[in-house]
């Protein structure tokens, strides 16, 4: 076999090609090689919460939520949990065909601790195929508003992470240009987004400062950064959540800052005249 310097030591080749990452011949090309590169880059902010959650509990639980074709949950089972005895990853998809094949090629792999639902938000929440508590949520590029259920299914397991790369999300700025008239004459602030363009582009913006406010109001300390390199999406932005007690930082003060963010939420809401969506961004 062909040594590939690129791929880690007993990564599995089957899985790579699967996912079309290495050729049939088992080769890297150039567009290969960028995208090994970027499953690399994803995984590196990943694996420090799940060595976390071991250390302190001596097991996992972890969901990717709308899940897809499980790109994201199998590159984590191959290259954290394949070699460990513990650990258990759900892939919650509500398309019936991606989760066959899911379940197709984790049987081929032999990846026993893999499970795939076929629910939608609401029935994953409730599901008693499902743990209690799940450690870590995943949502990688859940469009709209697939990443605010990703953060309510989260929040309802009391996850202590959350990693998050929205994707398209147009909720927002829907209801910015649905009230732009009556924004116009309430504040100033509405010329922040009384041309389309950017409508588009500060819905998307504020839609993320509001999720961040959300996780903040629950408890979690938020992280947001840049995921260079990956190309899937013009969406590049990624939120990770972490709640404070898994932290292992003081409580003092938590309950004032949890407070300290609905207020502020219920503020830009109010402000730029959002209150239609108090029930999505506040609970």
């Amino acid at each position: 076999m062909i040594l590939i310097p690129e791929i880690k030591p007993d990564q599995s080749i089957e899985l790579l090609k699967a996912l079309h990452i290495l050729t049939r011949d088992g080769k890297l090309n150039q567009d290969s090689r960028r995208k090994l590169k970027q499953v690399y880059h994803l995984f590196h902010f990943i694996e420090p919460l799940l060595e976390k959650v071991l250390a302190n509990t001596k097991n996992l639980t972890l969901a990717d939520h709308g899940a897809g074709k499980s790109y994201l949950g199998f590159i984590i089972y191959d290259l954290f949990l394949k070699s460990r005895a513990m650990g258990q990853l759900y892939g919650i998809e509500t398309r019936a065909e991606l989760v066959e094949k899911s379940l197709a090629l984790a049987a081929q792999l032999n990846f026993s601790r893999m499970t795939f639902l076929n629910l939608s938000v609401e029935e994953s929440t409730h599901s008693t195929q499902l743990p209690q508590q799940i450690d870590v949520v995943t949502a990688l590029h859940a469009c709209d508003t697939a990443t605010d259920d990703a953060i309510k299914f989260a929040l309802h397991k009391q996850a202590q992470y959350i990693v998050l790369v929205p994707c398209c999300q147009a909720e927002v700025a829907s209801a910015l240009n649905k009230n732009k008239n009556q924004s116009l004459s309430k504040t100033a602030l509405s010329e922040i987004w009384r041309h389309p363009i950017h409508t588009r582009e500060f819905g998307s913006h504020l839609t993320n400062v509001l999720r961040c406010l959300l996780l903040e109001s629950h408890g979690y300390q938020v992280t947001v950064t840049e995921l260079v390199g990956w190309e899937h999406s013009m969406k590049n932005e990624l939120i990770i959540a972490c709640r404070k007690d898994a932290t292992g930082g003081k409580s003092h003060g938590k309950n004032g800052a949890k407070h300290n963010s609905r207020q502020r939420l219920e503020y830009i809401l109010q402000e730029l005249n959002l209150e239609a969506l108090h029930e999505r961004f506040i609970y």
